[in-house]
């Protein structure tokens, strides 16, 4: 019995060090630190781009729920996704639309934020395409799981769109936000 406890803790000392190892020759290396741009399907540095992959921003007001207004005035369109419209010219004010809009303020308004570019920089409206994200929270995520947004692609960004998918698909089983209280026919599409 103490062999197999000996084992076991050399076995796990063993993973760790492996685990360790590689990653100290990804960083030596300069694996780890780079950015994947699919659009040449290459690992590539930040440097090697005119864009970095990742920038920082202060969030000084939300418009909807999926859209911000960052306070050096850029407005930041989430990627993957899209919420309620709540002032559409068209649509005007959809189901769930104010409470997507609530939700989104409370997640990131006044908050420093980590914007992580997509293939396209912006959208024909202007609006800078990003993923969100404070400390270990993927915005764009999270309120899609909480039932607040859907997953929705546009152009050819598919980085994060199987994982918002299921999802939605959670949210939907599970009857989260929009997805309990919104008519079908009145649900975004």
């Amino acid at each position: 019995m103490k062999i197999v406890k000996y084992l076991l803790i050399f076995f796990i000392l063993f993973i760790g060090l492996v685990i360790a190892g590689v990653i100290g020759f990804l960083i030596g290396n300069g694996v780890i630190g780079k950015c994947y741009d699919s659009r040449f399907n290459t690992i590539i540095k930040q440097n090697d781009i005119v864009e970095e992959c990742y920038e920082t921003g202060f969030v000084s007001r939300v418009i909807d729920g999926d859209t911000i207004e960052l306070s050096d005035g850029r407005i930041i369109r989430y990627i993957g996704i899209n919420t309620p419209e709540i002032n559409h010219p068209e649509k005007g004010l959809e189901c769930y639309g104010p409470e997507a809009t609530s939700r989104n303020r409370e997640l990131v308004e006044s908050k420093n934020i980590v914007l992580m570019k997509g293939i396209e920089d912006k959208d024909k409206y202007g609006r800078y395409l990003r993923y969100v994200f404070i400390d270990a929270i993927f915005i764009n995520s999270q309120l899609v799981a909480e039932g607040f947004a859907y997953a929705s692609s546009y152009g050819p960004e598919r980085k994060f769109q199987q994982v918002l998918v299921q999802l939605q698909q959670y949210a939907e089983m599970k009857q989260r936000g929009l997805w309990a209280v919104c008519p079908w026919g009145e649900k975004i599409k």
